[in-house]
């Protein structure tokens, strides 16, 4: 709006709260020797900073809108994309640090993008989570529309990628863990975040990873042609599209994970960055992702193995929930809870498999400190208790551990690369006939390859003892009797045998 005086531009600056007092009443003795103006009040506030250079550009172009929002002044725009631009801002009620998000004045107008927008803020408002930005308030003021939320002082991982180049691995398996219990808490309350990526992610003073940006969370049907019209999330529509995944596959978020833990890791961004609306609507580009170890073979295996089953096309052959990869992420930052990683020994002298455990599938340990060659011994289990007590043992004498809930997959895997062990649960298996061809099948990819397997059978298994008779290079055993010891034993005389 034009100021129709130098008084009247005064009033503006103090009924807004943009200056104090004090601080006008200072500039404007100044100025009077020279000849009082708008121009010359405003000059002089400049040098004295007492408003930022994004307040000074709005007023000197006499420009109002954008510098108050409700009981917030805006002082600096952080961030701005297509749908809408992120301020610092501070409440002029407590002097609180704020993130103020505003609606772009193209859209503003738009009923069903301002719906979308305020849907946006409202859902957050219900996230209360360590990992989750929170909001404050959604609010509409002459014609603008905004969401305020905490203010994050760290940035985006995009900004912090740009200076950092990429992330140690402690660094980025504690991000990735960060986002993935973000996820897992807003799956919680029926909500994806159907945004993921690096800009979306912001990091605390402390350290700590917060998800923001929750704009299409949950998204219903009515709100589908919304997605590309304000050219969000056009990954998401293609990838699933391409892949026939259900509307608001949770799985859609965990790929984006694995893309952002893939990029903090190598400082490569798994698919070329692009901001042509057809580039990224072509399936090709989120297929054809360059394996991780080629792009940094120093990674370990098994954060390696967590991004590939993250990165997985198929949504059937990625984890399934943020908790999965919860538990694996745990294993690699080593923050299991007390009771995850306690552990007892049986009155046989063997650590028993009704102990509590933890993490979870495809994940390749290295064995501690063992001298040699390490055997790689392939567990085929899809209790997530019974995986890290597995785990665990195997890989503290001497073995190094790969972990699969599938047994179609521990075929392939035993098929093009043979570990020197299998260890095959039951439970595995299913029920009846479909276990008892799964693990005819399975036996004769062993026999094949050479592979000795150990069967370990249940309660519902056990009538599988009198169907299939030990050989030279498979064992059954039940789980009466059985310990992580006796699975041990068998598998190791059944590979001294072979030799």
């Amino acid at each position: 709006m034009p100021f129709s005086s130098l008084n009247n531009f005064q009033s503006f600056l103090l009924r807004s709260k943009l200056i104090e007092a004090g601080q006008l009443q200072e500039c404007i003795s100044r100025i009077q020797a020279n000849g009082p103006s708008i121009d010359a009040l405003i000059r002089e506030i400049e040098q004295r900073h007492y408003l930022t250079p994004y307040q000074v550009s709005k007023l000197k172009k006499r420009e109002t809108d954008g510098l108050r929002l409700g009981p917030y002044k805006l002082l600096y725009r952080n961030a701005s994309g297509s749908f809408a631009r992120v301020f610092r801002g501070v409440s002029v009620e407590d002097g609180q640090m704020i993130g103020i998000k505003v609606l772009r004045q193209r859209w503003a107008e738009d009923p069903r993008t301002v719906n979308l927008f305020r849907r946006e803020g409202e859902l957050g408002k219900r996230l209360k989570h360590k990992n989750i930005v929170p909001i404050y308030e959604v609010g509409s003021e002459g014609g603008q529309h905004y969401i305020s939320m905490e203010f994050i002082e760290g940035g985006n991982f995009r900004e912090l990628l740009r200076s950092r180049h990429k992330f140690s691995v402690a660094e980025a398996s504690k991000y990735a863990l960060d986002i993935a219990e973000g996820l897992e808490y807003a799956l919680k309350l029926g909500l994806t975040h159907r945004d993921l990526k690096l800009t979306n992610v912001l990091l605390s003073a402390q350290g700590v990873a917060k998800l923001v940006d929750f704009g299409l969370a949950g998204q219903d049907a009515g709100l589908s042609s919304m997605e590309e019209e304000v050219d969000r999330a056009v990954e998401y529509a293609t990838l699933e599209r391409s892949t026939n995944a259900p509307d608001n596959d949770p799985r859609s978020d965990l790929y984006f994970l694995g893309a952002i833990f893939y990029e903090l890791l190598t400082g490569v961004a798994p698919y070329p960055p692009s901001k042509s609306r057809e580039d990224r609507k072509q399936p090709s580009r989120y297929r054809n992702i360059r394996p991780i170890r080629q792009v940094d073979p120093s990674i370990p295996p098994a954060v390696m193995a967590i991004i590939n089953q993250l990165l997985q096309i198929n949504p059937n052959e990625r984890y399934q929930s943020p908790t999965e990869v919860i538990q694996d992420l745990q294993t690699i930052v080593g923050t299991r809870t007390e009771e995850n990683v306690s552990r007892g020994e049986s009155a046989r002298g063997g650590s028993t498999l009704s102990e509590p455990l933890a993490p979870a599938s495809d994940v390749e340990l290295p064995a501690a400190s063992v001298k040699g060659v390490q055997p790689t011994v392939l567990c085929v289990e899809n209790r997530t208790q019974q995986q890290d007590s597995l785990r665990e043992y195997f890989t503290k004498h001497g073995y190094r551990v790969l972990l699969l809930r599938d047994v179609q997959r521990a075929m392939t895997r035993i098929t093009s690369d043979p570990p020197q062990g299998l260890i095959l649960m039951a439970e595995a298996l299913g029920d009846g006939d479909e276990a008892s061809f799964a693990y005819e099948k399975i036996a004769a990819a062993c026999r094949k390859s050479g592979t000795p397997i150990v069967m370990v059978l249940s309660k519902k298994h056990r009538d599988f003892k009198d169907r299939f008779a030990d050989t030279s290079l498979s064992r059954v055993l039940t789980d009466k009797h059985v310990t992580l010891r006796s699975i041990r034993q068998a598998l190791e005389a059944l590979r001294s045998g072979g030799k």
